[in-house]
C-alpha cells in the first residue's frame, strides 16, 4: 500500500537508488505523511567545513538500515507514506539568501501537511525551518540535542550562522521557551555563564556531564510531560555524540553522549505531537569509516519510527 525501501535481497545494498533508505523519490511532498529532505550546506560553519556533503553520505550509509525496528516493533513503511524529495537548492555563495530559500522550500513542503525530516548540512538550517514551522503551528516546542547551545548573539559580527539559531528563534517568537530542552551541552566556553542565557529564557538545560553513565529513559519521561500535546520539533546535532561514536563533524567535543543514549532520546519522543526533525553537522571529510553518517541515518530512521507510531498498520 505504501512505499517500501528497496530490500537487500532485491538489490545489493551497495547498489540501487541513492535516496534515504533507498526509498522512492519524488519532486514534492504531495501525498506523503512524511518525507526526507537534504540541505547540503556548510557556509554557516565557523571551523571545519564539509557538511555540504552530509546529506549524500547519510543517504549512502542509510542503505544498511532495514525497515523493521526490532526494539520498538514498528515498521514505519507499513503505517505511513514516505519518500525522499531531494535537496533544497541553496545559494552556495550566500548564507542569507540560502536561509530565505530554505524557508520558502519548507513553506511549500508544509503546505502538503507532511512532516519533514532533514539531512544536514550545518545547524544554521534549523532557523528557516522553524520559521516555516511556526507560521503553520504557532510557537513550537523544541528538543535540541547538541554539544553547543547555539545561542550566540553573533559570530564575526553576523547574526545568522550555525552558532546563533536558537537565540534568533527566541527573539522572533518562534518557540515556546518553557517547552525547549537542550541536552548534551558541554566542554569549554568563553565565560562561566555561557549556558545561562538559555536558562534565563526558560529553557531546560541538561549538560552532558550530568548524564554520564546514565540511562536517559527517565529524563525522556520528564520531557514527554514537559512537552504535553504541543507541536514538537527535534533538532539533533551529531556533535552531541562523543567523538568516539561520531568523529565526522566540524566541532567535535569530548565527553559526549553514547550512541545508545542518543537512541534513548529519540525513542523517548514516542507519543509526542511530532512536526519535524533534523540531523545536522555530519562532515564526511572527517568520517573516513562512514560510521558518523551511519549513526546519523539511524537517528533519522528512529525519528521516522517515532512519528509513525501514531498511525495504525495498514493491511496490504
Amino acid at each position: 500500500m505504501y512505499n517500501q525501501p528497496l530490500g537487500g535481497n532485491e538489490m545489493p545494498r551497495f547498489s540501487g537508488p541513492s535516496t534515504m533508505m533507498r526509498l522512492p523519490s519524488q519532486l514534492t511532498a504531495e501525498g506523503l505523511h512524511a518525507c526526507f529532505v537534504g540541505i547540503g550546506m556548510d557556509i554557516g560553519t565557523s571551523h571545519r567545513s564539509g557538511t555540504r556533503f552530509g546529506p549524500r553520505q547519510i543517504r549512502q550509509e542509510s542503505a544498511m538500515i532495514r525497515p523493521y525496528n526490532m526494539k520498538t516493533r514498528i515498521s514505519p513503511f507499513d503505517r505511513i507514506q514516505v519518500a525522499d524529495i531531494g535537496d533544497v537548492p541553496i545559494n552556495t555563495f550566500n548564507l542569507v539568501k540560502s536561509v530565505d530559500i530554505i524557508e520558502a522550500f519548507y513553506d511549500s513542503v508544509l503546505s502538503y501537511d507532511t512532516v519533514p525530516f532533514t539531512l544536514g548540512g550545518d545547524h544554521t538550517l534549523v532557523l528557516p525551518i522553524i520559521r516555516a514551522m511556526a507560521r503553520k503551528h504557532g510557537p513550537v516546542a523544541v528538543i535540541h540535542v547538541d554539544a553547543h547551545a547555539d545561542v550566540n548573539d553573533h559570530m564575526f559580527g553576523e547574526k545568522i550562522a550555525h552558532g546563533t539559531p536558537f537565540r534568533r528563534m527566541v527573539e522572533e517568537g518562534l518557540v515556546a521557551p518553557d517547552k525547549v530542552i537542550q541536552i548534551g551541552l558541554r566542554a569549554t566556553g568563553y565565560a562561566d555563564d555561557d549556558f545561562d542565557w538559555s536558562r534565563d529564557q526558560g529553557f531546560r538545560v541538561v549538560q552532558a556531564e550530568d548524564i554520564w553513565y546514565q540511562s536517559l529513559s527517565p529524563l525522556m519521561q520528564e520531557v514527554r510531560q514537559m512537552m504535553g500535546n504541543n507541536p514538537v520539533y527535534i533538532s539533533f546535532d551529531i556533535d552531541s555524540f562523543d567523538p568516539a561514536y561520531a568523529p565526522g563533524t566540524g566541532t567535535a567535543e569530548p565527553g559526549g553522549l553514547t550512541s545508545h543514549q542518543g537512541l534513548e532520546i529519540v525513542r523517548g519522543i514516542y507519543g509526542l505531537n511530532i512536526i519535524g526533525g533534523d540531523l545536522v553537522e555530519v562532515s564526511p571529510p572527517y568520517d573516513q569509516s562512514g560510521n558518523t553518517a551511519m549513526l546519523g541515518a539511524t537517528i533519522l530512521y528512529e525519528m521516522l519510527c517515532a512519528y509513525a507510531n501514531g498511525f495504525d498498520v495498514q493491511d496490504v
